[in-house]
């Protein structure tokens, strides 16, 4: 008796629990033209399954045209997955009708407002999960919420699709362009990121480093909003610089000091390698040996150990000693502030440089002399703009294929890049699921 009673005030409390659900559905996953009918428990209680009908005198909607049809016939039950509810998986049962649209002169199967197309998956929890998965990698997001990877991809594919459809560019005033590597053996993606100074986003994934990759972002944003672009920040990458000729030609074009220092550490540590492995060949003392740090870091980044040591290596008359002092003396380009005696101190440094009998540094000074103009641009657009922006957000960037721990193919690279970086608009929600 006692276990009579008990089964059915369980019964009872799963019934009131079966009619919140739907009252809870109604209020915030509400659509006119269906009623949430019945929901229940699937047959091995780890489900939730919910009944969805169209509502009696409720015309289907053509999904071409997007207008009301005159229905044909109805097809199976389709299970549409929803987000899940104290652990439970959810799920939407509907059988779609299908309408002959006189529109369209064809038998189509209907829109239904929280699916799209065949997708087993409803649009709130495909935002759902792409929400979660710019916080946390698509592989946790799957295992967080019991369900797989390629649910998570198709999510992120569907925010992002809708994102790069209903974006509107506006007044661009400032691009950056820059590569990174996204895979072994040389394989590169050309970023376009937006660098004003109130909105930065990513604009732009191409695959490779090519004329042809850059040239997709101009075709993308088109020819009015690239014509009033006023400043471009890039590196010294050729193919970029040939495409910002002609599609910018009336921006400032900046190179700015991230790029030049760059380059300036990979001359030093050459020179400084290649005379290390001079000495070692000629039995002289390996006074270079561990010093490739005490060379490349700034002075003022040494802890004071490392300052004695560095001290103490430059009394020697090496090559390694001399093209230190040139790139240290190098940084006082960058507290100009007029583009004319920056001009001056870029001149009587390279002239000094051609002289050193360094090739290394050579090669840069004749580097340098050839971009002059690109340099100089850096002050005259008053030190506000550079590329500094640009490699934050390659970072950020680089820090979403860690997470991935490298996606298999470009499609997914793409995604993810855009979903974390490219402050796409979303599609609306009838409600905002935490």
């Amino acid at each position: 008796m006692v276990a009579r009673v008990i089964l059915v005030v369980l019964a009872l409390t799963i019934f009131h629990f079966m009619l919140q659900l739907i009252t809870i559905l109604n209020r915030c996953h509400h659509f006119p033209g269906f009623v949430y009918q019945q929901a229940g428990f699937s047959s091995d209680h780890k489900s939730i399954e919910i009944a969805v009908r169209p509502r009696k005198g409720s015309a289907a909607i053509c999904s071409r045209c997007h207008q009301s049809a005159s229905g044909y016939d109805q097809l199976p039950e389709r299970r549409f997955e929803f987000i899940p509810f104290w652990g439970f998986l959810v799920f939407l049962l509907y059988s779609m009708r299908r309408v002959d649209c006189r529109r369209c002169e064809a038998v189509v199967v209907e829109e239904v407002p929280w699916g799209d197309g065949k997708r087993t998956l409803t649009n709130a929890y495909m935002l759902f999960l792409a929400r979660w998965a710019r916080r946390l990698s698509w592989k946790e997001t799957a295992e967080a919420f019991h369900t797989s990877w390629e649910k998570v991809f198709e999510a992120v594919e569907h925010v992002v699709t809708f994102g790069l459809a209903h974006r509107t560019f506006g007044q661009i005033d400032a691009i950056g362009v820059d590569e990174i590597q996204y895979a072994k053996g040389h394989k590169y993606l050309t970023l376009v990121y937006q660098i004003d100074l109130d909105v930065t986003r990513l604009l732009w994934v191409g695959k490779e480093r090519t004329i042809e990759s850059f040239q997709g972002f101009f075709t993308t944003i088109g020819d009015e909003v690239a014509s009033k672009i006023v400043f471009v920040c890039s590196d010294m990458w050729e193919p970029y610089l040939k495409v910002i000729r002609e599609k910018c030609s009336e921006a400032l074009h900046i190179l700015d000091r991230f790029h030049i220092v760059a380059k300036m550490n990979k001359a030093l540590d050459e020179v400084r390698a290649g005379e290390s492995r001079r000495m070692a060949m000629e039995g002289r003392a390996p006074v270079l040996k561990k010093s490739r740090w005490l060379l490349l870091k700034r002075e003022e980044n040494l802890k004071t150990e490392q300052r004695f040591r560095l001290r103490d290596l430059l009394r020697y008359n090496l090559r390694t000693v001399r093209a230190y002092l040139l790139k240290e003396a190098f940084q006082q380009l960058w507290d100009y502030n007029s583009a004319t005696w920056a001009g001056k101190f870029l001149d009587d440094w390279c002239r000094q440089v051609m002289r050193s009998r360094i090739e290394p540094m050579k090669k840069i000074a004749r580097s340098l002399r050839e971009h002059r103009e690109l340099i100089l641009n850096y002050f005259r657009a008053q030190k506000l703009l550079s590329s500094g922006v640009v490699e934050g957000l390659n970072n950020k960037a680089k820090v979403t294929m860690r997470k991935s721990y490298g996606f298999r193919t470009f499609r997914c690279l793409e995604l993810a890049l855009y979903h974390s970086l490219g402050k796409l608009p979303e599609p609306e929600s009838t409600h905002e699921f935490f």
